[in-house]
């Protein structure tokens, strides 16, 4: 009794959601259901795929959203123009602000080193020179450690030539450690703090973090910017110019939608007339001889801008508007489908399209209710085929009463109303060939079924399957 709850990947979805998932999921055909062909906005992609015409919709797509897009960049430079007195005095402020600083990418990482060597002169003079007096200059410095080591590695090895070997890296290591001194002498006694030095720093940096905070994170992003301002600044100052170009370029995108659109609306027009054809050709078949389907094709007037053709709108398909309309009887002038009454005729007159597009539909349920509203016999069996050429692209289910139809099902589902302690339960059975086989009796003989009732039934099904294989 509570509220039931969906989810869509594991996560709860509303009853809109799940509207908008399935649509095109499954197709009912019935007096009463809402089809998805009924809808007229679906129509000119049935049409387009009938014609083979999904590649040139492809291209007016992209042709489409080439004038979308330089319509918008012009109609951006427009209005660039026309603030463009301020927007230039701020530019040049930001031109004139980052150039008078002579910006220079790493300055700020260097600047901040020697800042910090700065402030801490006094403590790097006096580590460096005790590490140098340490390694030279003191009495049992490294150096003169080493030198003694050297003099008895040398002793030693006048009496064994093998300890000659040991003499090289020492040396080596020597002359090394001599080096290192040296330069560690020399930076102590040039390293010391330079107040005047350490404030034009502090300055230097500060002015630059302003910029930063302003124009981008690091130096490099500040001048980018600046080169971005300047490009925008010569762009408004030659603003006429740009716009002409931009109006120019948005005239060859339109030039080439329109010839597209037009194209593609005469391929619709000239396969829409083959598509009605067929469809009223399978109509007649259906015991609706008199019915006639129309394609219609129209261009819809729209307002006047950079978005027409001729005074019809652009759109990513190009100009036209597609309905499938049908007149059921002789002299009726054709209306939309879902202005047919006959529960029966409009069952019919979905079949008919679906069985014409079967191929360029999308996968789907789609489900046949009443299509067998008011024929019988030979036009039944007709019916039947229809409903099992469309099943051979798309899971048909179908709910009828007559046995020439059921016989052509994959499968058949028999339902059943019981009154149990008063209440009415229904359930659906599905039926073995045995079971199939009396159904089909049954549907054939009323309640009594007979031998020859069965043997009829028998008959049908097996011709059936001939039928379908």
């Amino acid at each position: 009794g509570g509220r039931s709850r969906a989810y869509i990947n594991g996560r709860m979805a509303s009853a809109p959601q799940l509207v908008e998932l399935a649509a095109g999921l499954c197709d009912i055909s019935s007096q009463h259901e809402h089809h998805t062909l009924v809808d007229p906005s679906s129509h000119m992609r049935y049409l387009d795929a009938f014609g083979g015409l999904e590649e040139s919709r492809r291209a007016m797509g992209v042709a489409y959203r080439a004038v979308v897009e330089r319509a918008a960049r012009a109609a951006e430079a427009q209005t660039r123009s026309r603030e463009r007195g301020e927007r230039e005095d701020l530019l040049r402020f930001q031109i004139q602000e980052i150039e008078a600083l002579d910006l220079q990418p790493g300055e700020a990482e260097t600047l901040a080193e020697e800042r910090d060597r700065n402030r801490n002169a006094e403590r790097l003079a006096t580590l460096t020179g005790g590490a140098e007096a340490t390694l030279y200059a003191d009495d049992d410095a490294l150096c003169t450690v080493l030198s003694r080591v050297i003099h008895m590695v040398q002793e030693a090895a006048d009496v064994d030539a093998a300890l000659l070997a040991y003499l090289e890296p020492l040396n080596t290591a020597h002359a090394q450690l001599e080096d290192v001194a040296r330069e560690l002498g020399s930076y102590a006694s040039t390293v010391s703090m330079d107040p005047e030095r350490l404030s034009e720093i502090e300055e230097r940096l500060h002015a630059l973090s302003r910029l930063r905070r302003k124009y981008g994170d690091t130096i490099e992003e500040v001048l980018a910017h600046c080169e971005r301002a300047k490009a925008e600044l010569a762009e408004l100052e030659d603003s006429e110019g740009h716009i002409e170009a931009l109006r120019k370029a948005l005239t060859a995108a339109k030039g080439e939608a329109a010839t597209l659109a037009k194209e593609l609306s005469k391929q619709r027009r000239k396969i829409g007339k083959q598509l009605g054809k067929r469809i009223t050709e399978e109509l007649s078949s259906l015991s609706m001889g008199d019915a006639e389907v129309r394609v219609e094709v129209e261009s819809p007037r729209g307002e006047a801008g950079d978005l027409d053709v001729d005074g019809a709108r652009l759109t990513a398909q190009g100009v036209d508007r597609v309905e499938f309309l049908i007149a059921t009887n002789r002299g009726e002038a054709p209306q939309a489908l879902h202005k047919i009454a006959s529960g029966g005729e409009l069952s019919r007159a979905m079949l008919a399209i679906k069985r014409v597009l079967a191929g360029v539909g999308p996968g789907g349920l789609y489900v046949f209710d009443e299509v067998d509203s008011g024929v019988g016999g030979a036009v039944a069996e007709v019916i039947g085929r229809k409903v099992k050429d469309v099943s051979a692209h798309h899971q048909v289910l179908c709910i009828t009463h007559l046995p020439q139809i059921a016989v052509f099902a994959d499968t058949h589902f028999q339902v059943h109303k019981d009154v149990v302690d008063g209440r009415t339960h229904s359930r659906i059975d599905k039926l073995a060939t045995k079971e199939r086989q009396e159904e089909i009796a049954r549907m054939l003989g009323g309640i009594k079924i007979t031998d020859r009732t069965r043997a009829a039934a028998r008959e049908m099904l097996q011709t059936a399957s001939r039928l379908s294989t």
